[in-house]
């Protein structure tokens, strides 16, 4: 069957390492690949948040768009998409703009990166087209092994970015962007030629309407629902505070520390193997030994140690602090998304499962647009240390959200044990 042919795993997990791998490459060196147009954090925020923004307003529609014309034509535009946006970008950095008579010392630099940035947010669909694709040729029986394919690109996306970003970067700053374009274009000619359809024309559905696609009426949805309201809304201030700091994060090791694309590479690596393990191997026994509900709270906990460590580093010991700070707010991380979505998910009957899952990716996307411009506001405006302060404040919050957000009796219910 066509269905089952060897090769269309094999682009589905490409397509989701490539989707990984564009984003953690450039993102810890966007301070370096910016040095020559801007050292404001404003910027590098308003940069960094225009990504999860396109992503936010168009996912919907992607995922709509698939379900009506298939899933080939539109993991192939979202990759073509990718490789225009990290293209764009690459070019971009590379050029020598000061000896451009008639761009020297204007915005053009710097209109051409948030285009680039904008194309490929809007092209972000490919993670979920390429989860449906997996869905198309699963089994129930298996399906957990084929979604596993996610976990495990996602895992050495995060990973394997920031150890070839930091390794090309001590050679040329920019090639590190041209190997994610040339990934990205390596995606793409095995999608245009090996990628069967797997959503037949029998299965397919009409569009939904406008209203459907608005991003914003599914969060309006998930808000009036009592039952979920309180933690929907931990959820997405989680993101906003924790994407918000990390946006400023490289910016600060930069200028506090005087620090080279290498170790700040190598702090985001420490990030990508401290993450991988925890969802891909701790967090089911975790669960079942503590519980959802625990682990978000310990999870929380942890991620404002290591933001309160990160702007009590020194230049004597900023490696060990610093590499010591992201491996547990890895850890942190790693507990709180997968369990916090649980608690969610538990809140919930089965015909709203689908739905409000979804509007949790809406809220995620929304809090990484949000918080890295606010951030980069107070870097400037309050002081380099000041985006990590804050950023405990808001998670601080977050925890009585958690801490609230469930009664007495969803505590007693919930799976684990002490």
């Amino acid at each position: 069957m066509r269905l089952s042919r060897p090769s269309t795993p094999l682009c589905a997990f490409v397509t989701l390492l490539n989707d990984r791998l564009g984003e953690s490459i450039v993102f810890p060196l966007l301070p370096y690949l910016l040095a020559s147009f801007t050292s404001n954090g404003r910027t590098l925020g308003l940069l960094a948040g225009s990504y999860a923004i396109a992503q936010f307003a168009f996912t919907p529609l992607i995922g709509a768009l698939s379900d009506r014309y298939g899933r080939r034509p539109v993991i192939a535009a979202c990759v073509a998409g990718s490789v225009l946006g990290l293209g764009l970008f690459a070019i971009t950095v590379s050029i020598d703009w000061p000896a451009v008579p008639w761009a020297a010392g204007g915005t053009l630099p710097l209109v051409l990166l948030f285009a680039a940035r904008l194309i490929d947010g809007v092209s972000g669909g490919t993670a979920a087209t390429a989860g449906a694709v997996l869905a198309d040729i699963s089994t129930p029986d298996n399906r957990a092994k084929a979604f596993g394919l996610i976990g495990v690109a996602f895992g050495l996306g995060f990973i394997l970015g920031p150890a070839f970003g930091g390794l090309l970067a001590s050679i040329n700053v920019t090639l590190p962007v041209w190997a994610a374009t040339g990934f990205a274009l390596l995606n793409l000619l095995l999608v245009l030629g090996l990628l069967p359809e797997t959503h037949p024309p029998e299965a397919r559905r009409a569009l939904p309407r406008k209203r459907d696609l608005n991003p914003l009426s599914a969060l309006q949805r998930v808000f009036t629902n009592p039952q979920v309201r309180r933690l929907c809304a931990a959820f997405f201030l989680f993101f906003l505070a924790f994407n918000g700091f990390t946006a400023v994060l490289v910016l600060y090791f930069k200028q506090a520390f005087n620090w080279g694309p290498g170790l700040a590479t190598t702090a985001f690596l420490v990030v990508g193997v401290v993450a991988t393990v925890v969802q891909g191997g701790l967090i089911g026994p975790l669960v079942q030994r503590f519980g959802e509900w625990r682990l978000t709270l310990a999870g929380l906990g942890f991620v404002i140690v290591g933001c309160l460590l990160i702007p009590l580093a020194t230049a004597d010991n900023a490696p060990r602090v610093v590499f010591s700070a992201v491996a547990i707010l890895a850890l942190g991380t790693g507990l709180v998304t997968p369990c916090l979505r649980a608690l969610v998910s538990r809140r919930l009957d089965g015909d709203g499962q689908g739905a409000a899952l979804g509007s949790l990716q809406g809220l995620q996307s929304l809090g990484s647009f949000i918080g890295p411009p606010l951030a980069g506001l107070a870097y400037d405006l309050l002081g380099q240390r000041s985006p990590f302060w804050l950023g405990i404040v808001v998670l601080s919050g977050v925890a009585m959200l958690v801490a609230g957000g469930l009664g007495s009796g969803s505590q007693n219910t919930e799976s684990g044990t002490i």
